[in-house]
């Protein structure tokens, strides 16, 4: 068993984070005991951040009682992991506008006390204003807009010197242009609105046409 990041570990090559839960498995997920702790095994074929940590992204800056700005964050698969990360003293906004989703997310919440759920759209994020100052603005919305939507959220809510998380789907963006040329479009945009791109993965084939770039405001 090998620590990649802190909290984040790979057991027989396998993605885990320790399970604060025992014997608890949302989403039909498998643990594996070691010693006296317990692991959540973390699929990176259903999470982008699982995949660019497979894909050896060089920084993850999620760790300890990290404060979260989570923009998409559906039924809460990624969000639980990270919650684990996170611990106790960390917190966790995680926005989602489908009510389907959120009525799942919900659900999770109740057992992930530091996970807060909140029904909003990304664009608008006046909706959310009571929100503290966060290090990390994870955003894993599928729009065309998405980083307008990230940067806007980052200049509202990340703390100076602090990170911003993104994964990027080439097909909600622009179905005409090669993924490619999207990835690079969007790390302009970036850069344009002063963010330096720390590192960032094209996620295939985990996560098809998609890529994960992490950068720093």
């Amino acid at each position: 068993m090998k620590e990649i990041f802190p909290g984040v570990f790979s057991i027989n090559n396998r993605l885990a984070t320790e399970n604060p839960f025992s014997g608890y498995k949302p989403f039909d997920g498998e643990l594996l005991k070691k010693g006296k702790k317990e692991f959540r095994m973390w699929n990176p074929t259903r999470s982008k951040a699982g995949a660019a940590i497979k894909k050896g992204i060089k920084e993850f800056p999620i760790k300890k009682d990290s404060k979260i700005l989570y923009l998409g964050a559906a039924h809460g698969y990624t969000p639980s992991f990270l919650s684990n990360i996170i611990g106790k003293k960390g917190v966790i906004y995680a926005v989602e506008f489908s009510e389907r989703c959120f009525n799942e997310l919900l659900i999770l919440c109740l057992k992930y006390k530091n996970i807060v759920p909140i029904l909003a759209d990304a664009r608008k994020p006046e909706l959310y204003y009571w929100i503290e100052k966060v290090d990390v603005v994870y955003v894993d919305i599928a729009q065309p807009d998405e980083t307008e939507i990230a940067v806007r959220n980052c200049k509202e809510f990340l703390k100076p010197n602090s990170y911003l998380m993104m994964a990027i789907k080439s097909r909600s963006i622009d179905v005409t242009k090669s993924p490619k040329e999207i990835y690079k479009n969007e790390i302009k945009k970036l850069k344009n609105s002063g963010f330096k791109i720390i590192d960032w993965k094209t996620l295939d084939p985990l996560e098809k046409a998609h890529a994960f770039i992490v950068a720093k405001l």
